[in-house]
């Protein structure tokens, strides 16, 4: 194979990767990456119906209630 083939072959490589690249930054790029991240965390969410909220449910959301941190009234005014 003579070089001027090697590099047509090279440019031709090149313009295929450049025309392909959105396509491929979709799918393996860091967006991509955030929405297989975050489709994964969704799958681990379930929703609260009135039959499954047990005393334990509720005493759960109370305590993450008190574990918020809060700005006193005295505190707002300065």
């Amino acid at each position: 194979m003579s070089w001027p083939w090697l590099v047509l072959l090279v440019l031709a490589a090149a313009l295929a990767v450049a025309v392909e690249r959105p396509r491929l930054e979709r799918r393996f790029g860091a967006s991509a990456r955030r929405d297989r991240d975050r489709q994964r965390r969704k799958k681990q969410l379930r929703v609260i119906t009135p039959e499954d909220e047990s005393d334990e449910f509720i005493r759960s959301v109370q305590r993450d209630l008190d574990a918020l941190p809060t700005i006193e009234e005295r505190d707002r005014k300065t």
